[in-house]
């Protein structure tokens, strides 16, 4: 059984792999001041409330784009799965070719999500993340890494207007009843939402007029959903892409080797 682990500014997201198929999965805060055996003791505790056990996982894999918690991370799989995890960076294989000026600046989840799209979508492909950041990512027709966009993500944009002005509340992130709101909280949620829904429309048409008109759109991180059903350009919702693309490597630095 394979743990996956992706480690990303805001959520850490992990799950059990029976071969292919993704068993249970958790998305839990990004907490950068917990040690390596908080994170494993909440990991021990989860599994075994999902009926499994620590000692079952044979392997693990993790991609991070903190790297304080990288080392946090590797502790508690050596020391609550009893494995060495495999850590995406630069010295590892991914099947994937990187079209960009200097390789080694893309996030390591940005390389994952292109292997899991080359694995299990089609191309050429466009990967729009809704994390942190939302990011924008091409995948060529061949299964390259081309490169993409990095704009706020939803969750900062939303921050920003509750600190850096006065009188404006914090709000959730939720559907607003009209675009035109009539309130201030529903004004805010129809910017954020519709706004962030304009933003995906106009990189998406963008991005097809580099890539081809046949680009697949495929829509993941924790926001996917919500954005996705305000929008035609999304062709398909993937939560865990960037666990199924550490499956893909990690079974492509392990198979010759098991």
């Amino acid at each position: 059984m394979l743990l996956a682990i992706d480690i990303g500014n805001t959520n850490v997201t992990f799950g059990l792999y029976e071969g292919e198929k993704l068993g249970p999965s958790w998305r839990i805060r990004t907490i950068h001041e917990k040690m390596a055996d908080e994170y494993g003791a909440l990991m021990d505790q989860l599994f075994r409330h999902r009926g499994y056990r620590p000692e079952q996982v044979s392997g693990a894999a993790i991609a991070s784009v903190v790297p304080s918690l990288t080392t946090t991370f590797v502790q508690a799989c050596r020391e609550y799965v009893g494995q060495e995890p495999l850590v995406v960076d630069a010295g590892v294989r991914t099947g994937v070719r990187i079209r960009y000026d200097t390789p080694r600046d893309v996030g390591a989840d940005r390389i994952v999500d292109a292997a899991g799209v080359r694995a299990l979508h089609r191309l050429p492909a466009c990967v729009v993340d809704f994390g942190t950041a939302t990011t924008f990512d091409a995948v060529s027709a061949e299964g390259d890494y081309l490169g993409g966009a990095i704009a706020p993500g939803i969750g900062i944009a939303s921050q920003a207007l509750f600190e850096r002005t006065a009188k404006l509340p914090r709000v959730d992130l939720t559907r607003p009843p009209s675009a035109i709101g009539q309130n201030t909280p529903h004004a805010m949620q129809s910017g954020l939402l519709f706004g962030y829904v304009g933003l995906v429309e106009g990189m998406v048409a963008r991005f097809k007029a580099e890539l081809g008109p046949e680009t697949y759109v495929i829509a993941t991180g924790g926001l996917a959903s919500l954005i996705a059903r305000e929008t035609d350009v999304i062709d398909v919702v993937d939560l865990w892409l960037t666990l199924h693309g550490l499956r893909v490597i990690y079974e492509l630095n392990t198979k010759n080797t098991n």
